[in-house]
């Protein structure tokens, strides 16, 4: 479970590529501009020669990547017919190069290169070894076609050169390919495939729990100062002054003029143990019968 997690995690954290391309606007301006044929080609010369390259097309190759085609033509003057050639790149989900092939047209004679393939023998740099094993495709594929241009006797200027131009438009096609990579998946993370949900940032956030202020306590009541001339001690229970009551001297003509405590009423407790009384001698009478 460790090493599954381990490659769920590094797979996770590598970019995910949406698809390569050809970088028109950067292929247009390294050739001269797409000023020629209503803006569909562009112009340029190459040993005196001129040479006209059209914009290239694609189609998604099965693997991820893309196939990708481009038209060359030998621009020869009003009196005689032009030559044209044609340039096939297969390029990988990564845009490593896989593939490529040419093929010459010289007024009706086909010259077809061998289909270049860049296996493990064609990259020597372990720097940048997808730059050098395209390298040793384009100087594989302009080898086989300057080969059998010789053998066809070819010795027009133009035409000679030919393969110096399709070697041209492979050097700017394969610096104009771009991956276009989506945003990679942070690490330690599994994609979701639950469908119709919202992302995090969608949702609304929660609103910020408002302190309720602490009740206020209740007013207390500014206790009552003493009378003036009243005498006051401190209760021991409530820790308050508490007046203590006006005592008159004593005279030898009648009572203390002193309150007296006041007496209870024990009436009320009389009256419940007579009832208790009458209750038990019921029961006591009860008994003996």
């Amino acid at each position: 479970m460790k090493l599954c997690s381990f490659f769920l995690i590094l797979i996770s954290a590598l970019p995910a590529f949406a698809g390569v391309e050809i970088d028109l606007d950067v292929l247009g301006d390294s050739l001269g501009g797409w000023q020629a044929r209503n803006g569909r080609a562009a112009e340029y010369e190459i040993s005196e020669s001129v040479y006209r390259t059209y914009q290239p097309e694609t189609s998604p190759s099965p693997d991820g990547g893309i196939f990708v085609s481009i038209r060359i033509d030998h621009v020869r003057g009003f009196m005689a017919s032009d030559d044209y050639a044609s340039l096939e790149l297969s390029f990988s989900a990564d845009g490593t190069l896989v593939t490529a092939q040419s093929s010459l047209a010289l007024q009706g004679r086909t010259i077809s290169s061998e289909l270049i393939k860049g296996g493990a023998s064609a990259s020597t740099s372990v720097a940048a070894p997808y730059v050098d094993r395209a390298v040793k495709i384009g100087t594989d594929l302009v080898a086989d076609l300057s080969s059998k241009l010789l053998r066809e006797k070819i010795v027009e200027p133009g035409r000679v050169s030919f393969p110096a131009a399709i070697r041209h438009n492979y050097n700017l096609i394969y610096k104009a390919v771009r991956v276009k990579p989506d945003a990679p998946i942070p690490a330690g993370t599994v994609p979701s495939t639950t469908t119709g949900a919202k992302p995090p940032e969608s949702l609304p956030e929660k609103p910020a729990a408002i302190e309720k202020p602490a009740p206020l306590a209740p007013d207390k009541k500014p206790e009552e100062p003493a009378k003036p001339g009243e005498k006051t001690v401190v209760d021991a229970t409530s820790k308050k002054e508490v007046p203590l009551p006006n005592i008159h001297p004593y005279t030898g003509n009648g009572a203390p003029m002193t309150p007296l405590p006041e007496k209870k009423d024990r009436s009320a407790l009389l009256s419940v143990g007579s009832e208790v009384l009458k209750t038990a001698r019921d029961v006591v009478k009860e008994g003996m019968r």
